[in-house]
């Protein structure tokens, strides 16, 4: 489910634009030395079947592994998948209430009501300063329950100038980036790590961060706050979406960066599934 700002650059030209339960410590971050494979049941942009669990089992080693773990008898499969090495994160949308959760109506109170019409069903978060976090802090632990490892953010660039006015939204941008950040501090207490989502402005403090990248719209964000992952040895994903030709877009994003260190799944359009590296 990839969420797109607009910022449109070609690549090559490309210079930058810009609970409940025990606490635990916060977790360290071990320097990436190398990239590792990327497997997402979560979501994908172009066909219908991302990922499965019982081809994750199959052949994930050693990989991050991105899951909606709200999805039927996903949690149910995590102690076996970590059990091969490999780290699962949890999908969560942080900007945006989904009609289809089992919470949503504890969110509702929180929302917009006009939906939004790129993704059916899905209404953006309005404020949120009086409840919410209460609201998605229940999920991260149960995310914790479960054993999970990271958490990943959705959405959390949602509340930019032009869709607060477009939909008359009452929390304020620095509102929305203490939200995102609280709720990082929670999922940092629980003793799981945060996964950014194509964005890492004001969110030093995350873990990692994957970008969702496409064909004709390649390294649209900050790059500056990708090498600032990278230098720090941060978990950098990149997911590619819709392409012919994954492994010259991999090389051309280490090319780049000058960095081996760059995570990559693509979404193969010959396959029509995704592509893995580092395997």
């Amino acid at each position: 489910m990839k969420r797109i700002v607009s910022c449109i650059v070609v690549l090559a030209m490309l210079t930058g634009c810009g609970g409940s339960g025990d606490i635990e410590e916060t977790p360290t971050v071990e320097p990436v030395t190398k990239p590792i494979p990327v497997y997402n049941q979560a979501y994908i942009e172009n066909y219908d079947v991302a990922d499965t669990i019982d081809e994750i089992i199959t052949n994930a080693r050693d990989a991050y592994v991105m899951v909606d773990p709200f999805d039927d008898n996903v949690d149910q499969n995590v102690d076996t998948i970590k059990s091969l090495n490999n780290q699962v994160a949890g999908y969560i949308s942080a900007g945006t209430g989904e009609d289809w959760r089992e919470d949503f109506s504890a969110l509702e109170p929180y929302l917009v009501t006009k939906a939004w019409p790129e993704w059916p069903g899905e209404y953006f978060v309005n404020e949120t300063t009086t409840g919410i976090l209460d609201v998605m802090k229940l999920r991260i632990d149960k995310m914790t329950d479960w054993g999970l490892d990271w958490v990943e953010f959705d959405n959390m660039d949602w509340l930019d100038e032009e869709t607060r006015n477009e939909y008359d939204l009452q929390a304020t941008v620095a509102e929305a980036k203490a939200y995102i950040n609280d709720l990082c501090d929670y999922t940092h207490a629980k003793g799981l790590k945060c996964m950014a989502k194509n964005t890492v402005d004001s969110f030093e403090n995350f873990d990692g961060v994957l970008y969702e990248s496409y064909n004709d719209d390649k390294n649209w964000w900050n790059v500056e706050g990708t090498k600032s992952f990278l230098a720090a040895g941060k978990l950098v994903i990149i997911n590619h979406y819709n392409e012919t030709d994954c492994d010259g877009v991999y090389a051309e994003y280490q090319k780049y960066y000058n960095s081996e260190n760059i995570s990559f799944i693509c979404e193969d359009i010959g396959l029509q599934r995704y592509k893995h590296y580092n395997e």
